[in-house]
């Protein structure tokens, strides 16, 4: 048996090397001079806020630039796709490259594996990007954002209620996240109904060095303990204790969800669940989006590559400017899905799988259009 037959890379002809490479080098082009062009507008816009705040260059260009970049880039991707795809077909197209190659005897679907290769490239990526590494860069991003462009974020909450565990509510008058202190704290704990424990402390301190999670220092608390009739009391100036609550479930800012990497969403979620909490639809649309714009890179390739493979007069600007429409409207039927889903009830994977889903009847068209 001849294991070579066997290595996927001997089924890459020379087509498929060539359209890849135009697919994915188009691709990074339209980023880079997409993105360039942001950049500048961006930093002109917010170059009087950054002197008045005293911004350091290396803060701007390391803090707020470098993932400034990757977090648009990902954010845009489907239009990028878009772009790359119509730019080079047409090209190929009006070269008559694309008449060549279905004059040999290649099938117009023969000739959309090397796309869809090269869209499950871009699709990989841009899930890696978007689900572990670009939600660590958005929480530089943001903080720069606090402290050098004026959007303050939200650091401190008051009467904050929450069911920690079943039967067990947390109480906190006032919570500082700078400094991870809650003030005028109560714990309760109920068993069928009836209140069997309760835990007051007049500062409570989230221990950000401890190995594990969840750990809190109870300053100045007291205990009772109720079996029956019977009361037990324990007071002290200290004491350490497990409360299965974490700063993020205290302070909400706007993005908050942009900043989880998916595991830490999908836990987030799970969390807030069990304990009742209904405001985790942002979360919800922000986990499913991650994974629907990735297969977007599948549907606008085919839509892309059926509107320019035909050779026709007048060049490629009204296909170019019909893929810029569809991708434009692609993005906003996202944000618009995602309002409807967090304000009107919708379930959040429908909203962020519905611009997918009408895409797709749209791609389906498209492809039966293309030429034989």
């Amino acid at each position: 048996m001849d294991w070579r037959k066997l290595n996927p890379l001997n089924r890459v002809k020379l087509l498929d090397k060539y359209i890849i490479k135009k697919f994915i080098g188009t691709y990074i082009y339209a980023i880079a001079l997409i993105i360039s062009i942001s950049i500048v507008f961006d930093f002109n816009e917010h170059m009087s806020k950054f002197a008045t705040n005293h911004a350091p260059w290396q803060a701007i260009v390391f803090d707020y630039y470098a993932n400034f970049v990757p977090y648009f880039a990902n954010l845009f991707s489907p239009l990028f796709v878009f772009i790359a795809v119509i730019f080079f077909t047409s090209k190929l197209a009006t070269n008559s490259e694309i008449i060549a190659m279905l004059a040999s005897g290649t099938s117009f679907k023969r000739l959309m594996r090397p796309y869809m290769v090269s869209a499950a490239i871009i699709a990989a990526v841009n899930y890696y990007l978007g689900a572990y590494v670009i939600p660590n860069g958005n929480i530089i991003r943001q903080n720069f954002e606090a402290l050098y462009k004026n959007d303050r974020k939200n650091t401190s909450a008051q009467n904050v209620q929450l069911q920690v565990a079943p039967g067990v509510v947390a109480y906190i008058q006032t919570y500082d996240d700078i400094s991870k202190r809650g003030y005028g704290f109560s714990l309760d704990k109920f068993e069928k109904k009836q209140l069997v424990s309760h835990m007051t402390a007049n500062i409570i301190q989230y221990d950000t060095i401890a190995d594990e999670r969840y750990h809190w220092k109870a300053i100045n608390y007291k205990i009772r303990t109720l079996k029956g009739l019977r009361e037990h009391i324990e007071t002290g100036s200290e004491i350490d204790t497990l409360i299965m609550m974490e700063p993020m479930d205290l302070v909400f800012n706007k993005g908050q969800q942009e900043t989880f990497t998916s595991p830490e969403l999908k836990r987030y979620i799970t969390k807030q669940k069990d304990r009742g909490s209904l405001n985790v639809v942002q979360y919800e649309v922000e986990y499913h989006k991650r994974i629907a714009t990735s297969f977007a890179s599948f549907i606008l390739t085919v839509i892309g590559a059926s509107l320019s493979s035909r050779k026709r007069k007048g060049g490629m600007g009204m296909y170019l400017g019909i893929g810029l429409a569809l991708s434009f409207t692609y993005i906003l039927l996202q944000t618009i899905s995602a309002t409807f889903a967090i304000n009107a009830g919708t379930p959040p994977i429908l909203a962020a799988w519905m611009p997918n889903i009408l895409y797709v009847f749209i791609a389906y068209f498209c492809y039966r259009q293309s030429p034989n």
